[in-house]
């Protein structure tokens, strides 16, 4: 197994020079491209399973492995995803792009199939992927207290976006990327670094710039700004209406949500209020809690402060400035419960960040 934050074997033979001067997601790329190189005859009818309720960056990292595998190997693959894909602009992604993605049967996982996970691990709670089974790929930029159980394990903690591990081996064995395949990389990357915002390394860049020069830009700006349904403005007036300022930390309780992925959406929205450097939302669905973390602060890790306020660790995760997690609640319990258990988490994420007690909740949006 390989570690992608180190040089290990690589499909072509760079001299040590190029090799040390080589940023960490070429070395991820090479680490791909001599996996695939030597296990490819073995790879027939490939699953990649992105994590519950796919973002951008994972549907675009699971888009362009499928187009890296079948140009450069021969590979036939299926994309496959649990949960739902919620958000607007990922509904909008996956339509305009026709990324061939389906939700997740259990019959997918039939006995000795090769299985590659895609911006998420075996360990994780956010996929459908048996605990007791060993991967044959995976491909992430989130941190883990657990070794990956995989065949190969490329995990590069600074690479702004998944995706970009995957670009990069469409550039190193020198495969077209197609107009779609490269509109996917580019909002991927755009979205989990938030406009390169977060790209705290100039590879995430140039990445980003090589796949823009191949991307259809009105497409792009669709799926950037597209129409929204009566349930959004909705959450969004109760996201609002409802948010509590403590100090430097904002906290939105949504109540029941139409789909998970309107929490981490209504976080980043209040992020951007005047003297915030945390925002954390919580959304019920389907019997679970679920609950996005962001901040400003540099230098942090908002995934491991979120595992520290759950009852579980492994329920959460995350990585630098963005984290989430869910946990379960139960269907058909009072409402006292819920309201308890989201007191509670914030109760615990205001000690974390060492705000006192003492502080007085303000509600800013309501006269």
């Amino acid at each position: 197994m390989t570690t992608a934050e180190q040089t290990q074997a690589e499909p072509e033979k760079p001299t040590s020079e190029s090799t040390a001067n080589e940023a960490p997601s070429v070395q991820c790329a090479r680490d791909l491209l001599a996996f695939l190189t030597e296990r490819a005859p073995t790879l027939s009818s490939l699953l990649i399973l992105t994590h519950d309720f796919p973002d951008p960056d994972a549907l675009a990292t699971a888009f362009a492995l499928q187009h890296l595998l079948q140009q450069g190997f021969g590979v036939e693959s299926k994309i496959a995803y649990g949960g739902v894909i919620g958000r607007v602009e990922n509904r909008a992604m996956v339509t305009a792009l026709k990324i061939p993605a389906r939700r997740f049967k259990r019959t997918d996982l039939r006995p000795g199939r090769p299985v590659a996970l895609v911006d998420t691990q075996p360990a994780f709670q956010n996929n459908a992927f048996p605990r007791n089974r060993r991967a044959t790929i995976v491909i992430d930029q989130h941190a883990s207290d657990k070794p990956v159980s995989a065949d190969l394990a490329i995990v590069d903690t600074g690479c702004g976006a998944t995706c970009v591990i995957v670009a990069q081996a469409l550039r190193l064995k020198n495969i077209e990327i197609p107009t779609r395949v490269a509109t996917a990389l580019a909002y991927g990357i755009l979205s989990d670094t938030l406009d390169l915002y977060r790209a705290t390394r100039s590879d995430v860049v140039q990445t980003y710039l090589s796949v823009l020069h191949h991307s259809d830009m009105k497409v792009l700006a669709r799926i950037q700004n597209p129409d929204r349904s009566k349930s959004f403005f909705v959450t969004l007036g109760r996201c609002i209406r409802e948010a509590m300022v403590f100090r430097h930390l904002v906290v939105a309780h949504l109540g029941n949500i139409a789909n998970p992925d309107l929490v981490s959406q209504m976080a980043e929205f209040l992020l951007t209020y005047d003297k915030i450097k945390w925002s954390v939302c919580t959304g019920r669905y389907k019997g679970r809690l679920h609950v996005s973390l962001r901040t400003t602060v540099q230098e942090t890790n908002a995934g491991e402060i979120l595992r520290d306020v759950f009852d579980s660790r492994k329920d959460a995760g995350g990585h630098k400035a963005i984290a989430g997690g869910s946990f379960i609640v139960g269907l058909n319990v009072p409402e006292e419960v819920w309201k308890e258990r989201e007191e509670t988490l914030h109760t615990r994420l205001k000690q974390r960040l060492r705000i006192s007690k003492r502080t007085a909740v303000r509600k800013p949006f309501q006269r």
